[in-house]
């Protein structure tokens, strides 16, 4: 039954139905505008069960932050090792080379791992950040790292930006381009001819980058 596939979602500010894909919790959200009735909206979704159910058996298995787990780290990868020990007081990280190793006494330190990799993750993309907006004789007040759904970053006509901490787990050239993208709005904030001209002169590969960002961004959701 499609009920069983959608989640029903009553927003205010929604004008009409719409099925989106939540890729971080792996569901279909049905979108229903607050006056209009839910038979109305399921009938929607019925008539795109055939999206709904391709869009989620197309959906990639998910990495969970286990032992033994392999995680594509800025383009290199990265084995989890992890040891709990009930008798320890908190959790320890510790990278050798290719193997980050986790002490801790909880059955699942997960949010401790995302804390570590969201530190990973800013230090990185603000460096690339930094280097781009240099080209360009512009300086950045502040770059942060958020757990967004549908952006993959943002920037603010003050030179704050924000991205994904989940970019870490793209190709380079995917990494490369949406920092590209972002430094670009320093000069465009808009999505002008212009504004793509300066984003193609800083990505180190634009069509490539772009590229596997649309066709495989939400694959960077499984992960964690």
């Amino acid at each position: 039954m499609i009920e069983d596939l959608v989640t029903v979602k009553r927003s205010k500010k929604a004008k009409r139905l719409a099925l989106r894909l939540d890729p971080v919790e792996r569901v279909i959200n049905l979108v229903v505008p607050q006056k209009m009735s839910i038979e109305k909206a399921y009938f929607f979704a019925m008539e795109h069960e055939e999206w709904v159910r391709k869009t989620l058996d197309n959906l990639p298995s998910p990495i969970a932050f286990t032992n033994g787990a392999t995680l594509p780290i800025f383009g290199d990868t990265i084995t989890l090792d992890i040891t709990i020990d009930e008798e320890l007081k908190r959790t320890r990280l510790k990278q050798y080379d290719d193997v980050l190793c986790v002490n801790t006494y909880q059955s699942d330190p997960t949010n401790r791992i995302v804390t570590h990799l969201k530190k990973i993750a800013r230090a990185g993309l603000a460096d690339i950040a930094s280097d781009k907006a240099d080209q360009i004789d512009k300086t950045i007040l502040n770059v942060s790292v958020r757990d967004t759904k549908s952006r993959w970053g943002s920037c603010s006509s003050d030179g704050s930006i924000s991205f994904s901490w989940r970019l870490i787990f793209a190709p380079y050239c995917a990494i490369d381009y949406v920092v590209a993208h972002e430094v670009a709005h320093m000069i465009h904030m808009d999505h002008s001819k212009q504004f793509w001209e300066v984003c193609e002169k800083l990505s180190c590969d634009y069509s490539a980058g772009k590229r596997w960002v649309k066709k495989h961004g939400n694959e960077l959701m499984r992960y964690g």
